[in-house]
């Protein structure tokens, strides 16, 4: 079972001065306030190892989709496979972040790629800002925590933009109105260029001519909702039209095919496997659609508006669980390498309603 490490909460006015105004859904407390999760040093460097190896594994296999052309098998819009193949052969160095999430890595759990949120991957306030700030509060700072996010995107962010057309490019960053979360998640990216000397601007997106000549442009919003998109020639999208080949489900069933013997990999198909599994939408987000099935019988299952999407079949393996029965994921970001950690907890599938939880390296 994890071990845990008590703290004093931070005051929600507090939490609210810097941005963070999701800590609650009504009476819920999304945040653990008052506890970390103990990690040791040797599971943080297994976590960074693992991501390392997997994002390599990502690149091969959408490398080998490309080249046989399975766009179809991992459900990508049609409109989007010429932006996606200029992308890959021209901004392979563009993805800016990631991230991972990930089953086992603590109480002696082997570590299992669960999926990759590689288009517009959350919960980088929480690993970032607010885990940083759970330690200050807790006068921790001389404890150990695997949180590099902030410095490692503000220097990808540098090294996209002197890489391409100098230091003195503007960039734009955008996400949709009425969605603070995804907003302030922008903004802190923003802010990271900032720090990093780049020129920034800040638009919602419909307030925003996606048509337009931008040098670089970032916009929190799905790729696979894009399909009438496609971006002025002289604009670097950040993240890349490639990214949608790395964020589809489908990628778990080409990575099994290309690296059965990974001790990272569960078994995965495009067609139901004869374990227990856990059946998956290719575009599928927090928990929505997911159905657990086990001896040809459906022993949970999540609806949601993601059915319209072919469906991926992954082995069943089950999270870390406490005393009390919560189950724990991993979360490691990834920007060029693993850069940071955080943890997920709630019931077996995981929504968009489970709490966030720090970790601290003991």
């Amino acid at each position: 079972m994890p071990s845990f490490q008590s703290i004093a909460p931070i005051p929600n006015e507090l939490l609210e001065k810097v941005g963070f105004s999701w800590h609650h859904d009504g009476e819920l407390e999304y945040l653990v306030k008052e506890q970390l999760i103990e990690i040791q040093k040797e599971e943080a460097e297994a976590y960074a190892t693992a991501t390392e190896e997997l994002y390599t594994m990502y690149e091969k296999g959408a490398a080998y989709v490309i080249e046989h052309k399975l766009f179809d098998a991992l459900d990508i819009p049609q409109s989007l496979i010429p932006q996606i193949k200029k992308s890959w052969q021209e901004d392979r160095d563009k993805h800016l972040y990631g991230r991972f999430d990930l089953s086992g890595g603590i109480d002696s759990k082997p570590i299992k790629l669960i999926e990759f949120n590689a288009d517009t991957a959350t919960l980088l306030f929480e690993s970032s800002v607010v885990q940083a700030m759970l330690f200050e509060y807790n006068n921790l700072q001389e404890s150990e925590q695997f949180n590099r996010i902030y410095e490692a995107l503000s220097a990808k962010l540098q090294k996209i933009v002197k890489s391409k057309k100098g230091a003195f490019s503007p960039f734009v960053f955008a996400s949709v109105e009425g969605i603070e979360e995804e907003k302030v998640t922008t903004k802190l990216l923003e802010s990271m260029a900032k720090d990093a000397g780049l020129l920034t601007n800040y638009s919602t997106l419909e307030d925003i001519d996606l048509n337009a000549e931008y040098d670089f442009f970032f916009k929190l919003y799905p790729w696979e909702d894009m399909e009438e998109f496609e971006a002025n020639a002289k604009t670097t999208m950040i993240n890349p039209a490639y990214t949608l080949l790395y964020q589809s489900k489908g990628m778990l069933a080409i990575l099994y095919k290309l690296f059965p013997d990974s001790p990272y990999l569960l078994e995965a198909s495009f067609e139901p496997i004869e374990k227990k599994y856990v059946r998956k939408r290719m575009f599928g987000r927090e928990g929505a659609n997911i159905e657990i099935v086990e001896n040809a019988k459906t022993i949970l299952l999540t609806k949601g508006e993601y059915e319209q999407y072919k469906s991926v079949y992954q082995e069943y393996i089950p999270f870390v669980q406490d005393a009390e029965g919560l189950y724990y994921q991993a979360g490691v970001f990834y920007s060029d390498y693993a850069c940071g950690l955080g943890f997920r907890r709630g019931r077996e599938i995981l929504d968009n309603m489970s709490q966030y939880i720090g970790h601290i390296i003991s």
